[in-house]
Formats: C-alpha cells, sequence, structure tokens
C-alpha cells in the first residue's frame, strides 16, 4: 500500500453556520465524519486517544468566543467567563452524576491531580500508593511528594497485562490490605491516599475501579481517581453512586472540547481538604486575615486562578452540543466500540499477533494489539523514534507503540471518523516501523 504524504499546509476549512447545521441529521459515521473535522485529508488518526480531536462546529463556536473576548476583553472576562463557567458544570455534572458545586475546570488531569495530592497536609510515614500502570507523569508526582519534606512513602502496585477485572482486583484488595497491615500499627493516624486510573492510559485498559474505590472506602484510604480517559468513552460513571473521594477527567480527549480542559470532582465531604487550587486565587480567604470568616466556597476557589484562555473550558457546551446532535452518548460509544474490538481483531490478524484483551472486558474506545516486535527488544528513545518518525513522516498515521511485560504492542483508538480500512492501512505501516526496529536492533547486537 503507498504511504500517504501529508502536504505542507492544511487549508483551513470555511465555517459552519451552526444553527443551519444543527437542523440537518448528522453525516454517517465513518469517513463521512471527515467533513466534521479539521484533518489533513492524508492522515489515519488512530491515536484520538492522546490528544483528543476538535470536530469543526466545536471550533466554529471556539473562535467566535474568541472573536468576542478580542473585541471587547474587558467585557469578555468579567461578564462572560463566570455564568459560561456555571453552565459548563451544571452541563458536566449531569454527565457524570455529581452536582455543579461539586465540580469545577482545571487545565488537565495531571493539573487537577496535582491540585488534590498537594493539598493533603502529609505528615511522615504518611502513604501514598500507586502502581507501574499509574501515568508516568503522575507516578513522578508521587516520587516527588515522598522527596520532599515531610517525606511521606510511595508503594507501588504492580499489574501484568494480559490479566482480567477479577485478577487486577484481587491484586489491589490485597495491596491494600498489606500496606495496611505493614503501617497501621505503627502509627493510627497515618493517612494513607490511592491513586487509582479508571482507564489505563498504557496499556489502554478499563479498570475495575468503582470496586477498587469500594476497597479503599472500606479500609480508610483516600481514593484519587485518575480518568483522564473517562469522560466521553465510559457510559454510565454516576459518581454521586460510586463515591470515589477525587475524581478528574480530560475534556479534550473523548468529549471534544478544546485542549487543554479537564473536570475536577470533589464531593462536599472533601471539599475542605482543596483549600486551594494551582495557582492560589486572589480570593483565598486565609486564617491569617483579620476579617477571615471562613474558607470561600469551593468552586469560586477555581473559578478565577490568573488569567487565562477559557475559551477551553467554555467548549465544553459547544462539546456536548455537538454529541447530543450526533446521537448522544450510546451512540457515539456503541460505534467506537464495536470498530475498536472489530478493528483490533482485524489488525492482529494482519500482524499475526494478539489481543491484550481478546474478551473486549476491558477495552471500551481503546484497543491494544500485539506488535510483530521480539520481546528482548528494549523500550528505548531510539526505537521509539525510529516508531514515530516511520509512522507520522513516512506514512502519515499514528497510534501509541510501548513494550509492557516484555512484550510489544500498539494502542489503537477508535473514533467516530475511523473505519476499518484505517486498521488495514496502519497495519502496513507498523509491519514497516517493526523491520526498521528489527534491522536496527540486528546492527547493534553484532
Amino acid at each position: 500500500m503507498t504511504p500517504r504524504i501529508s502536504t505542507p499546509l492544511v487549508p483551513i476549512p470555511a465555517p459552519f453556520d451552526l444553527e443551519e447545521l444543527y437542523k440537518n441529521p448528522p453525516p454517517t459515521f465513518g469517513h463521512e465524519m471527515h467533513k466534521l473535522f479539521g484533518f489533513d485529508p492524508g492522515y489515519v488518526n488512530l491515536n484520538h486517544g492522546s490528544y483528543g480531536s476538535l470536530p469543526l462546529p466545536v471550533r466554529v463556536a471556539c473562535d467566535m468566543w474568541t472573536t468576542e473576548a478580542e473585541a471587547n476583553p474587558d467585557k469578555f472576562m468579567k461578564f462572560v467567563v463566570l455564568p459560561y463557567q456555571a453552565r459548563v458544570r451544571e452541563r458536566v455534572a449531569k454527565l457524570i452524576g455529581a452536582d455543579a458545586d461539586e465540580c469545577v475546570m482545571v487545565a488537565n488531569t495531571s493539573h487537577g491531580i496535582s491540585t488534590v495530592l498537594r493539598n493533603f497536609s502529609f505528615n511522615k510515614g504518611d502513604v501514598l500508593i500507586g502502581a507501574n500502570i499509574t501515568y508516568p507523569s503522575v507516578l513522578k508526582m508521587l516520587k516527588y511528594l515522598a522527596d520532599t519534606p515531610p517525606y511521606p512513602t510511595v508503594s507501588i502496585l504492580t499489574f501484568e497485562f494480559p490479566t482480567t477485572r477479577e485478577a487486577i482486583l484481587e491484586a489491589f484488595r490485597k495491596h491494600i490490605r498489606k500496606v495496611k497491615e505493614e503501617y497501621q500499627d505503627q502509627d493510627q493516624n497515618r493517612k494513607f491516599v490511592a491513586v487509582i486510573d479508571t482507564i489505563v492510559s498504557i496499556p489502554g485498559a478499563l479498570l475495575p475501579w468503582k470496586e477498587m474505590v469500594a476497597v479503599c472506602r472500606e479500609a480508610g484510604v483516600y481514593s484519587v481517581l485518575d480518568a483522564a480517559h473517562s469522560i466521553g468513552q465510559e457510559l454510565n460513571i454516576n459518581l454521586s453512586e460510586a463515591r470515589p473521594d477525587f475524581w478528574v477527567s480530560n475534556c479534550h480527549k473523548w468529549l471534544y472540547a478544546k485542549r487543554g480542559c479537564a473536570v475536577l470532582y470533589v464531593p462536599r465531604r472533601n471539599q475542605h481538604i482543596v483549600r486551594s487550587p494551582i495557582a492560589t486565587p486572589d480570593n483565598y480567604r486565609s486564617p491569617q486575615d483579620e476579617d477571615y470568616t471562613g474558607p470561600l466556597e469551593f468552586s469560586r476557589l477555581f473559578e478565577w486562578t490568573g488569567t487565562i484562555d477559557f475559551v477551553p473550558q467554555l467548549s465544553v457546551d459547544a462539546a456536548l452540543d455537538f454529541r447530543e446532535w450526533l446521537g448522544g452518548e450510546h451512540k457515539i460509544n456503541e460505534y467506537t466500540r464495536k470498530l475498536a474490538m472489530e478493528g483490533g481483531m482485524h489488525l492482529a490478524r494482519r500482524l499475526g499477533t494478539d489481543l491484550l484483551d481478546p474478551e473486549g472486558n476491558m477495552t471500551l474506545n481503546m484497543v491494544n494489539v500485539g506488535l510483530p516486535l521480539p520481546g528482548e527488544i528494549p523500550s528505548t528513545d531510539e526505537v521509539s523514534t525510529l516508531i514515530r518518525d516511520t509512522l507520522l513522516l513516512k506514512w502519515n498515521t499514528y497510534a501509541f507503540c510501548f513494550r509492557h511485560n516484555e512484550k510489544w504492542w500498539v494502542r489503537c483508538s477508535a473514533q467516530i471518523f475511523n473505519e476499518i480500512s484505517d486498521f488495514h492501512f496502519i497495519a502496513d505501516a507498523l509491519k514497516d516501523a517493526c523491520e526498521k526496529v528489527k534491522e536496527s536492533h540486528a546492527r547493534h547486537a553484532t
């Protein structure tokens, strides 16, 4: 199959009349949807899960807000931003089964988790619990906290895929029990905080996070949920029922909002813990102030943490309108999950490999497929660069490749603009990249 070469410049599509657009039925899911996205015509996008893909109707709404902001920044900042923030929080809260005053907007999931963890008053001997599959920047954050006085302890649980939801839950339950038994006897006042992925980034797999939250609750462990991939991909989240202690999800990934925007959920019972966002706003109330009357209302702390581009936050409103026009959450995810499984099986046949999760019990819209690479080839910057450059610069396509449990995998994201033919195309690109990696490894071995 002939590689697709990117054009130097991608023309900006003409703006949509949103009112007229939404009077008509949407295009059929698949390549017909390309007319609603601004992709380079030769680009095959199977990496939506990393950065999201902004639909043109949402982009038009963003451009309208930007135009309004630049026409009169004072009016926009003082009269437009806060009411729209409130509207966004209400709509997002309804989607995730929470109350609006428990939801605030932040820049991204890593930012939100950092805000939560840095608001804990840690003592020496407190325990932070993570896993080998914790998102790398979040795992580094745990290590940073352990490197900072008063030096809380970090405990890392190892998961090895392929596995099952039952095995993950049992391993998590045993690890929580072990950590509590090891440290609780020494100090009854220790804090235990577990960071849990709802959908792991690498490999892309749904964890039994609701059951893991219940384990934490029974053991007296705070649960901090990294839900970066959840909103827009996971149905029936219902946080009021699941009751995590903290939960953060990117709106610019699967929900179609503009980068970067995320929702941070903090139930009322825990809002006293988050005393300040990052950065601390000028409306923060300090007990040292002479006129101190108590902490500020939680949602107001996050309204204005400094001058930023608020358009990504406001874009959530347009993204939800777009999703409703497409047919809603169930229709979107019915197509993408089915395509992920069918596309993954097709890709595995083309590569002569297997699926990480052949039964689909932990697969939503991201499917993990084995790569035809020997497991002894290490994951190095050189290998990653060779794969990246072959896929992007030669073939003009991309899906995330990684090594886990002594085996190489590719994570492909299925979206409403994809079809089976995209998996067929990337199979040739991946074969090419893998051959280059094997040749490079052989040269270094000799």
